[in-house]
């Protein structure tokens, strides 16, 4: 199995949702990821396999959260590292807040 510790992935979990950060550790189905977003909802990708490796094509129809210095996110069911083009187009995304 892959070590994507370090790296920058998107992560799905059973029952929190989509989540893009740095993948600090994994134990089991645990992760805690820093420099941490929410993925409410992306415009511009079909999946999350595209979205983790081309980005989104509509940014401001986004709803990506603030960045929250850490989190540890139970039932992780899958976890998909990052291309550096997509790092940065996901990381350009607005705050979506109210």
């Amino acid at each position: 199995m892959t070590d994507y510790t370090g790296k920058k992935v998107i992560i799905r979990a059973d029952r929190a949702g989509v989540f893009y950060g740095t993948l600090a550790a994994k134990e089991g189905a645990e992760v805690e990821l820093t420099n941490c977003r929410r993925i409410h909802f992306w415009d511009g990708a079909a999946s999350l396999s595209q979205l983790a490796k081309e980005g989104v094509t509509n940014p401001r129809s986004c709803h990506f959260t603030v960045t929250v210095d850490s989190i540890v996110v139970l039932g992780v069911i899958e976890i998909i590292p990052c291309t550096e083009d997509a790092c940065k187009n996901i990381e350009s995304v607005p705050v979506w807040k109210r």
